[in-house]
């Protein structure tokens, strides 16, 4: 299987950087100098990855960004934001609106091919068994609405077995504290926003009687995430 990457890139040595890179027998690669050409090419051909940058003639990459997130045919494809806007807050606002990954210019190709390969992992990942899913010692059986750690059945609260799965699904990606509100407790939640941090802290414990892997980590300023790796910030 090839892989298509569309690449939305206004500068003409990167994006024939970006079609060296990807131009082989794992990956086509399309390049468009504006988002709206993208838009166009979409109808036609859907993506499995899509690189864009954030300063674009006509429709910017944040913009373009939250219309690819907000619509439902084109919200589960993965997009690396490629920037040379390299800031914290310039990348906490692309995580913010929905962006899988984000990587600053300048950068090595081989890192981003390594990250438009992970990427592509947990897309794979997420859609290998939609009726269950397996990271690290914990397992979800969700025709059953049963969650295991170590084989061992844990009693967690319905928005807990959402929240779980939710961060799961999305394993090793950030997800904004808005995003998770929305998903888990409805665009309407107008509550208060740390009944998340109660029940992250309540499905931690839960999940700590079974296991000592610190699997969900705070993100500060941002969200939380799911992952397998212990050297993140608990």
């Amino acid at each position: 299987m090839k892989y298509s990457i569309f690449v939305v890139e206004d500068d003409n040595s990167i994006r024939d950087l970006y079609e060296m890179a990807f131009d082989n027998d794992e990956f086509t690669c399309t390049s468009f100098v504006r988002a709206e050409e993208m838009f166009q090419a979409i109808k036609e051909n859907r993506p499995n990855l899509i690189i864009l940058d954030i300063m674009l003639p006509g429709m910017d990459g944040i913009t373009a960004l939250k219309k690819l997130k907000q619509d439902t045919a084109t919200s589960d494809i993965p997009v690396i934001i490629a920037s040379a806007k390299g800031d914290e807050d310039s990348k906490v606002r692309g995580l913010d609106v929905g962006a899988d990954d984000y990587i600053a210019k300048p950068f090595g190709m081989l890192e981003l091919i390594a990250r438009v390969k992970a990427n592509l992992r947990k897309v794979s990942y997420r859609k290998s068994d939609s009726s269950s899913l397996r990271a690290g010692e914990i397992a979800i059986n969700d025709s059953e609405h049963i969650v295991t750690v170590n084989n061992q059945p844990v009693v967690i609260t319905l928005k807990e077995y959402n929240l779980l799965k939710l961060l799961i699904s999305r394993i090793d990606i950030v997800i904004p504290r808005e995003v998770i509100l929305k998903e888990v407790w409805g665009y309407d939640f107008v509550g208060e926003t740390r009944t998340l941090d109660m029940h992250i802290k309540s499905l931690r414990a839960k999940l700590g009687a079974y296991t000592k892997m610190p699997y969900i980590k705070t993100i500060r300023g941002v969200g939380y995430k799911f992952s397998l790796t212990d050297l993140d910030e608990k």
